[in-house]
């Protein structure tokens, strides 16, 4: 007999990744980070508590800032979001009900 598992992990938001992959490592703070990419430090301190998404603009001044690139940071963004849609059992019962479109002849 066999079980599935219904363990969920939570998605992982670029701002964990930022926080304890480059600025815990490099002994930075926000405000620093802020300070080097030019831009303000609620920006920063926003995407590392997960209340801002990394948009495309930040992803360019993170990349060359941490010798990342921006695809990096989209990347990141891009499967936190889809791992999140996907989580949504709401979302998930409405895309099974979508009928596929087919091209006419």
């Amino acid at each position: 007999m066999t079980s599935k598992s219904s363990i969920t992990i939570d998605p992982i938001h670029p701002g964990e990744i930022l926080k304890e992959e480059f600025l815990d490592e490099m002994h930075l703070s926000a405000a620093a980070l802020a300070r080097q990419i030019g831009v303000p430090t609620n920006r920063i301190t926003r995407v590392l508590n997960g209340e801002s998404s990394v948009t495309a603009d930040t992803a360019m001044l993170l990349g060359a800032a941490l010798g990342t690139t921006p695809e990096f940071w989209l990347n990141l963004q891009f499967r936190f979001e889809l791992e999140r849609a996907r989580m949504d059992k709401g979302l998930a019962e409405r895309a099974k009900k979508v009928v596929r479109l087919v091209a006419a002849a």
